[in-house]
């Protein structure tokens, strides 16, 4: 009976592995067919472990089209999943550390000076440590010494380290952090969406709140979504229309580089608004999340750290070269999205389509939101909460489609009370971006791994996690008082 059981569940998790990978939002569930696992100590896979992407694109096939690519297992019909790339690995990972979050930057070292760069960097360093340390986690040493992997996604290594006791808790914890993250992205895109709208055509008499309530219409058929396989055919395209916009603000920087005011540029920092910056900068490098994910699909996985260090050293070089010339052309002018610093005729062009980009990335977060709280509260059987979203025909029942329809519109709600991109999106990184990149991984690595780390292994993790610990609290608090005395000002006003 156990070995039909495991039988089955390898065949479902090859089925459920083939699923889209789609733009900087990017969704992997595991897992796939063919990853390297031990035989006995191979866990199966986790329920509502799904990994997503913020900036753009999903892997390219090192063979056939780009369909084959996104996978289709289930509804995509699909059987064999090619593996990746080096290259089409460290694509997906620049998506999604370089994606349009970037142009809150600039706004973090309008509070950081000098500060605020090193920050970028160390951020860069940090991050590029605890995407290798979570892999690292994923393996273990065999009874003929072989290290093998064991395990297969961020939701496993989580619930690993609290077994025996709670065996399912960790997995939890990473599923909450996970859910909040992914909701928080889709306030963002409409916050980003009606305040980039409400600035592009200031004569309009439509206000920020209305372009927000626009912006949903238009993203409420996301509530009817199956599947991402007609979204994922934009992601490629909006990743390198952000790209261009990069260059359009940097050349426009540029072309006043006589007018930069390096003197403004300064080693002090604004102590309350300064933690800000660092969720800021942290919620740009987020990754873990889909590494091991990314990793298992790798045809060479000894590449990955490779991978991780070229990417990771770009990323910081881009970051801070954006950050810096276009805080060195607005100076104490810099607003919170960069491109409202722009003269008004190149602010509308590039605006638009920055909306657009909002607009079409909004999906695969908030899909990627559905599926787990879906697998999480609906589809584990006996230990379901609620009934099944789905008929035994497929389809989605009445009442789960307006579940999905109340959590488009939660997200204009609060893209509606609370319309300040730079301080959700500082929340956001110091609530679970500091967790999920710097506290989790560092734990997990002491917790697993702790009899066959050397003395100076230990000290980056301890280091990492009371510093991450730090920056997480202190940027929280000072977060949601920047959005309790905004609110208190929108209130008066």
């Amino acid at each position: 009976m156990a070995t039909l059981l495991r039988s089955k569940l390898s065949n479902v998790a090859t089925t459920v592995s083939n699923k889209s990978q789609a733009k900087g939002l990017q969704m992997d569930i595991l897992k796939t067919e063919g990853e390297p696992c031990g035989d006995e100590g191979a866990e199966p896979p986790v329920e509502g472990d799904i990994h997503y992407q913020r900036g753009g694109g999903a892997p390219l096939p090192p063979s056939g089209s780009k369909d084959q690519a996104l996978g289709a297992g289930g509804e995509f019909g699909g059987h064999d999943k090619p593996k990746i790339t080096a290259w089409e690995a460290g694509w997906n990972v620049t998506n999604a550390i370089q994606g349009m979050f970037v142009l809150g930057l600039p706004y973090a070292i309008l509070h950081g000076g000098y500060l605020g760069l090193f920050l970028i960097i160390f951020a860069a360093v940090v991050c590029c440590y605890t995407g290798k340390i979570l892999i690292a986690c994923l393996y273990e040493e065999n009874e003929d010494g072989e290290v093998v992997r064991v395990r297969d996604s961020y939701v496993a290594i989580a619930n690993a380290c609290c077994a025996p006791r709670f065996p399912t808790l960790g997995g939890r914890v990473v599923n909450v952090a996970q859910i909040i993250e992914l909701v928080m992205t889709c306030i963002l895109y409409v916050v980003v969406s009606g305040n980039l709208m409400y600035n592009s055509f200031p004569g309009l008499p439509v206000s920020q709140k209305s372009w927000a309530i626009i912006a949903t219409a238009v993203l409420l058929p996301c509530a009817f979504l199956k599947n991402l396989k007609a979204v994922s055919k934009f992601s490629l395209l909006c990743t390198l229309a952000h790209f261009v916009i990069n260059i359009l603000v940097i050349a426009y920087c540029l072309s006043r580089a006589r007018d930069w005011a390096w003197e403004k540029v300064k080693f002090y920092i604004d102590v309350k608004k300064f933690p800000i910056s660092i969720g800021i900068i942290v919620f740009s490098y987020t990754s873990q999340i889909f590494l091991p994910s990314l990793e298992g699909n790798m045809q060479q996985p000894s590449e990955f750290h490779c991978m991780m260090n070229w990417t990771h050293i770009a990323a910081c070089v881009l970051k801070g070269l954006f950050a810096l010339v276009a805080y060195l052309t607005w100076a104490d002018e810099t607003k919170e999205v960069i491109t409202d610093n722009l003269p008004g005729s190149i602010r509308a062009v590039v605006n638009i389509f920055l909306v657009a980009k909002a607009l079409l990335s909004y999906p695969l977060p908030f899909f990627a939101a559905v599926e787990v709280l879906e697998k999480s509260l609906f589809q584990e059987g006996s230990r379901a909460f609620f009934p099944a979203c789905y008929g035994g025909d497929g389809r989605l029942k009445s009442w789960g489609l307006t579940l999905r329809c109340a959590l488009v519109v939660f997200t204009l709600l609060m893209a509606i009370y609370v319309p300040h991109f730079a301080l959700l999106m500082g929340l956001t990184g110091s609530l679970t971006g500091a967790g999920l990149c710097f506290l989790l991984p560092s734990l997990f690595h002491l917790r697993l791994l702790w009899r066959k780390l050397l003395w100076h292994q230990v000290f980056f993790d301890v280091a990492i996690f009371v510093i991450g610990g730090i920056c997480s609290v202190s940027g929280f608090v000072h977060s949601l008082e920047g959005l309790i005395e905004a609110y208190r000002t929108n209130a008066e006003d």
